[in-house]
């Protein structure tokens, strides 16, 4: 029997691909016509070198940008401190920027496996020897696993799995994301200061993406006047860009905890098992890791017994993530001078501590 992948963003369509490269039958079941949200995103090296694990690298370097260099700024435009990524990650990791269109692309080109599109799942339940799914158009179907890749508002976490198990983030309620021409950066920046932060990377020659909100827990409002009041005091660079933005996207963020992925023949992979605030862009990196070891084991194991194997391979990276992310909101939350005082001597160590982890191989079958 087919596995069943609820949800054809990055998370499932990774799967997808990880499966049929172990020869495992696949279906995916997308609730919409396309997934443009979020606009870009920015995959440091622990995703790059997932995506080469599937097969992608030569892909992957013909859209986006490398980034090779981040730099902490205050809200006067203050250098904190700076990290040299390609020294950190080496040549074959490096981090680059790209559209989130261009790689839903390059996961679909020649994938083979179902992909059916405007059908929602609106249940899964696991009995002996698969799933019982039922679909928004009234029909129902049983399938021999079930992985739930439909992120934060998991269909397959709320129905088949029993866990509630979103919330607000600590670093802040919400935030803008957008496109903009470049106003005149050539790396990874980040602006913060009393009201929040502003993140600008190159996407290619001529625009960049753009992320902002507000920090310490802070509230973003729904009306784009947001981003010009609460940055209108930011350097003529964060000005500029904000006075160009297209593409704007605004969405709370939410993180997801929960003590259990796996129910019988049913498991969750990338945003629906965790998701956490993007301050350390692991989403994508963690989702593509997930969908590798799951097609491990479900091409060479027990399907019964996957769950469980699964959780144990994947918990310990995902909860370093997780507490990385909470260490990077209780700083975020500091009075801005206190946080910038400490960012030199705290930021570079808070990147190594965070992402030196991520660059040893995740445990695999």
């Amino acid at each position: 029997m087919d596995v069943l992948v609820v949800g054809g963003g990055i998370a499932g369509l990774a799967l997808a691909r990880a499966l049929r490269r172990r020869d495992v039958p696949v279906t995916v079941a997308e609730r919409s016509d396309d997934d443009t949200g979020g606009l870009a995103i920015n995959l440091p090296g622990n995703a790059i070198a997932a995506f080469a694990a599937l097969g992608l690298t030569d892909g992957l370097h013909k859209i986006g940008r490398p980034t090779g260099r981040r730099e902490y700024r205050s809200s006067r435009d203050r250098l904190l401190f700076q990290v040299d990524e390609d020294a950190f990650w080496g040549p074959e990791a490096r981090p680059r920027c790209v559209r989130r269109s261009d790689l839903l692309a390059l996961l679909a080109d020649g994938l083979d496996a179902t992909v059916r599109r405007s059908l929602p799942v609106t249940s899964v339940r696991p009995v002996a020897g698969g799933a019982d799914v039922e679909f928004g158009d009234d029909t129902g179907e049983r399938f021999g696993f079930v992985a739930g890749a439909d992120g934060v508002r998991s269909v397959v976490r709320a129905t088949a799995i029993g866990a509630t198990a979103t919330q607000a983030s600590l670093l802040s309620a919400a935030s803008w994301r957008f496109m903009a021409p470049n106003p005149g950066v050539d790396c990874w920046t980040v602006w913060s200061g009393p009201g929040g932060a502003f993140l600008l990377i190159p996407v290619d020659d001529h625009q960049v993406y753009g992320y902002a909100s507000a920090t310490g827990g802070g509230q973003v409002s729904a009306d784009a006047s947001w981003l010009r009041t609460s940055f209108r005091d930011y350097p003529a660079t964060v000005r500029r860009a904000v006075d160009s933005v297209t593409d704007l996207y605004h969405s709370p963020i939410e993180e997801v905890r929960t003590p259990s992925w796996s129910a019988g023949r049913c498991v969750l992979v990338g945003d629906a098992a965790h998701a956490t605030a993007p301050v350390w862009a692991q989403g994508a990196a963690l989702a593509v890791e997930d969908g590798l070891v799951l097609a491990d084991l479900l091409a060479t194991g027990d399907w019964d017994a996957v769950g469980g194997h699964y959780e144990r391979l994947r918990r310990d990276r995902v909860t370093h993530v997780q507490a990385a992310t909470d260490r990077f909101a209780r700083t975020a939350a500091l009075p801005p001078w206190l946080r910038h005082a400490l960012m030199p001597m705290i930021g570079p160590r808070g990147y190594r501590d965070t992402y030196n982890p991520l660059r040893h191989p995740f445990p695999t079958p």
